[in-house]
């Protein structure tokens, strides 16, 4: 189960917050706790029977829980269906179809698993529930608490993202640990940020490269969760406390918490991403994205890889895309040793 809060966020405000505030993210905490102690594998395999949809043409239903945790809860908009008049159920549903047509128009996946399975999403899940996540089957997204987390279906790449690990499981099945966790945490970040991209025809120039932009109250000296373009300077708040991000190996940061620190040693790929999609120009997802998917399709990338293997791979991609000692080549190779990746050569 891959949440987007990271569970160091929520400690800092029980730590920090007010008696309401604590206690919102102390039920959420607790709650991603159990809900990682009692999930499996994700089971894509056990909805071969929900893929219904023509390629090309997502099949999505969203469902309200009515601020109850049974899921998936009552259905209150199915594909084709007028929009809802809830803010957060029609919310879900461009953002489920806005991720669904940049994996297809962009990529050629047809869907999460690359079969067609259909697109789930859960809102209004559990009171003041400051998270939203991927179970394995479907999206669930709280409303926050509206002090300091917005409702998480405001933000597109916040939904790409979740559904990114979807995909990642799919081809890569990355461990959610140490460097091949926050390579799963980075890849999630680069195809929802890239769905926010292409949805708004952004230029790598013009994006803000910010993950979560919108998600955090007027009331949080923030600009998201996270950012690609400079880790470390998303927020730095009172309440949440500093952006603890690196962008570069030698602040690697050495730690149990966080499966590792895969939400916190995340924003080195990040940087890389970003790096090799500036100095490329144009839109990113048309050169860096597709070298960064290759990667994440080869089958020689092991669910344990680390940071210079997974570089190594991103070079060997780019090479049999664009050529040999070509300009992506360069970039690609450039942006991780800027990040602190050496010896990336295939």
């Amino acid at each position: 189960m891959n949440s987007l809060i990271p569970p160091y966020i929520l400690d800092r405000i029980i730590g920090h917050g007010s008696d309401r505030q604590r206690d919102c993210a102390r039920n959420t905490l607790q709650h991603v706790s159990s809900l990682r102690r009692n999930h499996d594998k994700p089971r894509l395999s056990t909805l071969q029977a929900r893929q219904v949809m023509d390629a090309g043409q997502p099949e999505r239903s969203i469902h309200d829980a009515e601020e109850q945790t049974q899921l998936p809860g009552k259905l209150v908009r199915a594909e084709g269906q007028a929009a809802s008049g809830d803010e957060a159920v029609d919310e879900a549903y461009e953002t489920l179809g806005a991720t669904y047509r940049f994996f297809w128009e962009v990529l050629g996946r047809h869907s999460i698993d690359g079969n067609g399975i259909a697109l789930i999403g859960t809102v209004h899940y559990g009171q003041r529930y400051e998270n939203a996540f991927w179970n394995g089957e479907q999206m669930v997204f709280g409303d926050g608490d509206g002090e300091i987390f917005n409702r998480f279906t405001i933000a597109l790449d916040v939904v790409a993202h979740e559904l990114t690990h979807g995909v990642i499981d799919s081809e890569a099945a990355l461990v959610y640990a140490n460097q091949a966790g926050a390579l799963n945490e980075s890849l999630s970040d680069v195809f929802g940020i890239l769905t926010k991209q292409y949805a708004l025809q952004q230029s790598a120039a013009q994006a803000d490269w910010i993950i979560g932009a919108g998600l955090l109250s007027e009331y949080v000296n923030g600009k998201g969760l996270r950012s690609m373009s400079e880790p470390g300077s998303a927020y730095d708040d009172p309440l949440l406390g500093k952006d603890p991000q690196p962008g570069h190996m030698r602040d690697f940061v050495q730690t149990r918490e966080d499966n590792g620190g895969v939400h916190i040693n995340s924003g080195i790929p990040n940087r890389a991403f970003y790096l090799a999609a500036v100095a490329l120009g144009g839109n990113a997802w048309e050169k860096a994205g597709l070298i960064w998917y290759d990667t994440l399709c080869d089958e020689r990338l092991a669910n344990d890889a680390e940071f210079v293997d997974f570089a190594r791979l991103c070079v060997d991609r780019a090479a049999q895309r664009f050529g040999q000692g070509s300009p992506e080549v360069d970039a690609v190779t450039k942006a991780w040793s800027d990040v602190g990746i050496e010896d990336v050569q295939p």
